[in-house]
């Protein structure tokens, strides 16, 4: 096998996307977010590297930046790098292959990439959360945390109202008025565009929380892909906060498919408090790697994603 010579910088106008789709979707370690569909709306701008004929592929998000080219994590994408599970020897090509054509690069792969033999002071380890609904509802719950139970207990006082398929227009304007800081308000367009998608092919829906008052307090997009469903944006506001709304939704959810053969991926963080707050569900952790190395010139070194 010779490695770096049979995988290719691959232009995304170049890129077959039935072949690469196929790649994606018949990996062990299929990700939502590695299909050029998903690519095209969160990164747009991407590229690939590909090992013989879409056995091996890895998408490259970039920007530019004083005309020089590097990669990044885009928004709403956890978890990309090397489709399917490469061996050792294939993930070290595909690292070298982008250390040899990119100078900079701060992306996150995902858990089926095992670090090879290439520096290990690049990779730095990220915690993402999974919950197996495989169990009974009531086996499920005896691994909730005390602190997960008492505001569940709380919310369900509250006389809260769960409403499966809200509108996105709903959704938006609730998320645009309660955006944690530092998130742009662009997002939001980007987050229409995946939420819409996701929709009209029947794999995402929103659930919201509403107040006594019939005000939307607290709401989640989940999105199903083959036996994961993914958390994957959330929104709450204060009243939403204060009442326990989003372990009530969450708890609701978890009772609704108990017993199904499902993974609830709750996207991870490293922040603590959002840690807790996924684990409290009796969520376990799942290490994957953050890629990120700078061998810009001294004076390019303040590239930032």
């Amino acid at each position: 096998m010779s490695g770096v010579k049979q995988i290719h910088y691959i232009k995304h106008a170049q890129i077959d996307s039935d072949k690469w789709n196929r790649c994606i979707d018949g990996a062990l370690n299929c990700r939502i977010y590695a299909y050029d569909w998903h690519l095209d709306r969160t990164a747009i701008k991407w590229d690939a590297l590909i090992y013989g004929d879409y056995e091996y592929v890895m998408p490259l998000p970039f920007r530019k930046k004083l005309g020089i080219k590097y990669i990044y994590q885009p928004l709403f994408s956890q978890q990309l790098g090397i489709f399917p599970t490469p061996s050792n020897a294939i993930f070290d090509s595909f690292i070298n292959a982008l250390k040899d054509r990119f100078k900079y690069a701060d992306v996150q792969l995902n858990a089926l990439n095992v670090l090879g033999e290439t520096d290990g002071d690049i990779f730095f380890e990220r915690k993402n959360y999974l919950l197996s609904l495989t169990k009974d509802f009531k086996s499920i719950i005896s691994g909730y945390s005390k602190n997960t139970k008492r505001n569940i207990a709380k919310a369900q006082k509250q006389d809260l109202t769960i409403i499966e398929g809200i509108r996105l227009e709903d959704y938006l304007e609730f998320k645009a008025q309660n955006l944690t800081d530092g998130v742009d308000r662009s997002a939001i367009d980007k987050l229409k565009s995946l939420i819409a998608f996701g929709e009209y092919k029947g794999f995402g829906k929103i659930y919201g929380v509403y107040t006594p008052g019939n005000n939307l307090c607290a709401a989640v997009y989940f999105c199903r892909w083959k036996d994961r469903v993914i958390y994957f944006n959330a929104a709450s506001n204060e009243e939403g906060k204060n009442t326990g709304a989003m372990y009530y939704l969450i708890n609701r959810f978890i009772e609704d498919n108990a017993e199904k053969n499902l993974i609830l991926d709750f996207e991870g963080s490293m922040i603590p408090g959002v840690e807790r707050f996924y684990a409290g569900f009796g969520a376990k952790p799942e290490t994957y790697f953050h890629l990120n190395y700078n061998r810009l010139p001294l004076f390019f070194r303040w590239l930032k994603r």
